[in-house]
């Protein structure tokens, strides 16, 4: 399955920054100040939408829809803990080489998956997930198998911010990697490598008959997008001091990529927004009923697809673009 570039659904944040851009940083920096209480949640929130956001890289843009992007989290949230337990206690390095060693990992398997056709690219995505959670679970002296890993320390930001109970450290030190992560994906997206990706998404043999390297750039696109994923899985663990194994899970995978699609793939903020709607509605819902939340949260998820097949952000682009007309008819008559 491959999906429509977004320059040519009208994404108005792709090329340069926009207004209302302002707006919803203001909105995430609020937040810190009104619901003091509900930071570790509001942490939560951001590194879902950072590992959103890295997944849109390679659906989105690349059209490489991926079951197994977990692997990659999974892969970075582990290399932080052993760092963390093993002495390397310094954060933000820890987090690039994370990132490194997540970005290793999906340029060993972008050749398959750029090669392949949409088919193949959720098999293999799915099976490198599925192999490397179960390797997980055997490898107990590693990664502490079925229990998770303790003991991962992890030194104040800077030497001045230590990480506390309450998130508030947290909450900052990933809402400030997430504006890294949106930063290289805009970087990308308005780059000819963005072009590129969008001429394949919409016709890959006509860019293959001019001369272009399909394979090439969509190997790019998806070793930066799991280097991201590999931000996200580090920051979870260096804010929890904790990895459990089921960050390689595969509901990890399918709860990214609903995200996505409620918030509208190829959109640079649409996975940003389904992350915040994703994990505010199930934490809704499962504090109204903590036994059968899923079900109300399915229903939730198919009424939102029904009315809302482009995402949220893709269908508000929609409207806004349908109400534009008459707002110039209504200015021109004024």
């Amino acid at each position: 399955m491959r999906w429509t570039p977004a320059s040519h659904r009208g994404d108005p944040f792709y090329k340069s920054w926009h207004a209302a851009e302002l707006l919803l940083w203001l909105a995430a920096i609020a937040a810190f100040f009104v619901y003091p209480n509900y930071l570790p949640l509001a942490t939560l929130v951001v590194i879902v939408a950072l590992f959103a956001l890295s997944l849109d890289l390679a659906m989105g843009y690349a059209g490489i829809v991926s079951l197994g992007h977990a692997a990659y989290f999974g892969l970075g949230a582990y290399v932080a803990a052993w760092l963390g337990k093993y002495g390397w206690t310094e954060p933000i390095t820890g987090v690039l080489v994370a990132m490194v060693a997540s970005g290793l990992l999906g340029l060993i398997t972008a050749r398959v998956v750029a090669r392949g056709t949409e088919l193949s690219c959720l098999l293999v995505t799915l099976g490198l997930g599925l192999l490397l959670f179960e390797a997980a679970n055997k490898a107990n002296d590693i990664t502490g198998g079925i229990d998770g890993l303790y003991g991962v320390v992890i030194a104040p930001v800077l030497g001045l911010f230590e990480f506390d109970f309450a998130g508030k450290t947290g909450y900052w030190y990933s809402l400030c990697w997430l504006m890294f992560g949106l930063l290289v994906v805009r970087k990308i997206i308005g780059s000819p490598l963005g072009l590129t990706l969008r001429g394949i998404g919409l016709n890959k043999k006509r860019t293959a008959a001019l001369g272009v390297d399909n394979s090439r750039a969509l190997t790019i696109a998806y070793t930066i997008s799991t280097a991201l994923a590999g931000v996200a899985g580090a920051l979870l663990t260096q804010t929890t001091q904790y990895v459990a194994i089921d960050v390689l899970a595969f509901h990890r995978s399918a709860d990214v990529l609903t995200m996505l699609i409620i918030g509208g793939a190829g959109y640079l903020y649409g996975g940003i927004l389904g992350a915040a709607a994703f994990i505010i509605l199930q934490d809704l819902l499962s504090g109204m009923n903590p036994i059968y939340w899923q079900f109300w949260l399915g229903w939730a998820l198919v009424v939102i697809v029904l009315f809302l097949p482009e995402g949220a952000f893709g269908s508000f682009q929609q409207l806004v673009r349908r109400r534009r007309p008459k707002l110039n008819k209504e200015q021109d008559r004024a």
